[in-house]
């Protein structure tokens, strides 16, 4: 395994998010990634709390487990995605947790692993799993998705603008001989963007697509929603739900799926009472970016965003 390095993301802003403090008993990271956040957590909770910890990713697994060893024994990491929370804690005999925190999208590890087809900056086969035991790979997208299926993608994961343009470039280059590595899908897309858009934008013409595919290989925006409403069930009266995102995708649906549970009344606006007895479950909090400091020293957080929430 390479050295797992993975800046946690607005670190302090997270723990106070969470609340984490004594008196409460279990946490859960949905996406432990290195560990960084797990082990601030890991700091600052009681020393009979509970630590649990799920990422799909082996070589995540494993950093955070060794991490967490030198701090506690009260945690246990668990190869799983966070769609399968609720098994999770059923198998472990845990009801109720105090906080939750996801730290959504791509970790460092992954894009600084050539290997793992993640970067559109080094060559390797088209990979791009989180968790090497899956089937789906970038390679079958590619190679594999009809054309239109392929736009579909690239716009509504990507917000790619040649979306169409690129799909028809795929389909026409895979005709004749399958797109196997990253540097050929780079190449492809090149030829579909035109030259005068490619020198306009600040960022490498292939950044939206790779991030498109990624996102679909993993599954990564259609299991949010559901993994937040199984967890906001969990949560103990006071607990916290702190999510990190990278993309627009994911804190739309972040956004909405706070916003419904904040508030679920279906009657229609003109009535003057509420009738179909829905309750609010959560409360929410102002949404939070990295400072201009943290950016600096972490381009990579120019990106992320912060929401979070307290049951009721």
């Amino acid at each position: 395994m390479a050295d797992f390095n993975h800046v946690p993301i607005m670190l302090e802003e997270c723990m106070t998010a969470l609340d984490v403090r004594p008196g409460k008993k279990v946490f859960l990271d949905m996406t432990a990634g290195g560990g960084g956040h797990s082990a601030r957590i890991a700091h600052l909770m009681d020393g009979d709390a509970r630590l649990i910890c799920l990422d799909r990713d082996d070589d995540a697994i494993a950093a955070c487990t060794e991490r967490l060893s030198k701090i506690t024994d009260r945690f246990t990491v668990v190869k799983s995605n966070f769609a399968n929370v609720a098994d999770v804690l059923d198998d472990l005999g845990i009801d109720m947790v105090d906080g939750v925190l996801f730290d959504l999208g791509v970790s460092s590890h992954q894009l600084d692993c050539p290997e793992r087809g993640f970067s559109y900056m080094a060559d390797a086969p088209l990979d791009m799993r989180m968790d090497a035991s899956q089937s789906l790979t970038a390679y079958d997208v590619v190679n594999g998705y009809d054309e239109d299926r392929l736009a579909q993608i690239l716009r509504d994961y990507g917000e790619e603008r040649y979306s169409k343009q690129i799909a028809r470039q795929i389909a026409k280059r895979r005709a004749e001989r399958p797109i196997e590595t990253t540097l050929e899908l780079v190449e492809v897309i090149r030829e579909a963007i035109p030259p005068k858009a490619q020198r306009a934008e600040a960022q490498h013409p292939a950044k939206r697509s790779f991030q498109a595919i990624r996102i679909e290989v993993n599954d990564e925006i259609l299991a949010i929603a559901p993994a937040i409403e199984d967890v906001v069930e969990r949560l103990r009266t006071n607990g916290r739900i702190a999510i990190i995102t990278f993309h627009s995708g994911e804190d739309r649906v972040v956004k909405n799926t706070f916003r419904r549970l904040e508030n679920p009344c279906t009657c229609p606006p003109d009535f003057p009472v509420c009738v179909c007895n829905k309750k609010p479950k959560i409360r929410t909090f102002k949404d939070i970016t990295p400072t201009p400091d943290e950016i600096a020293g972490n381009p990579r957080a120019r990106s992320a965003r912060l929401r979070s929430a307290e049951k009721l």
